[in-house]
């Protein structure tokens, strides 16, 4: 296992539970690249705050993709949305639940 996984494990058994928060780490290694990972578990040990949470936290955000600012999209209406009060005073009086 690359050191910088090692230094994360070590660092994570000596929590109670520990055990069980690396697997949630490597589990990553297959969505991620295991660069990524490597790249993530390195911030996390220069910042000191050693948890499996943080780790995935980084991973997410180093790989996140931008949003798209515009969608292209050919959807049209048929017809304009009309506000209909009626159709609620009817659904209300057949005991219709909107909850």
């Amino acid at each position: 296992m690359p050191e910088p996984l090692l230094r994360l494990q070590r660092g994570l058994l000596r929590r109670p539970g520990g055990e069980r928060l690396m697997p949630q780490v490597l589990g990553a290694v297959p969505h991620f690249g295991l660069e990524a990972v490597l790249v993530a578990v390195e911030l996390v040990l220069e910042a000191g705050a050693l948890s499996a949470d943080h780790a995935l936290n980084v991973l997410a955000r180093l790989c996140d993709t931008p949003l798209v600012q515009t969608v292209e999209t050919t959807l049209r209406l048929r017809e304009d949305p009309i506000a209909d009060t009626r159709r609620y005073d009817q659904l209300h009086g057949l005991g219709v639940s909107h909850v």
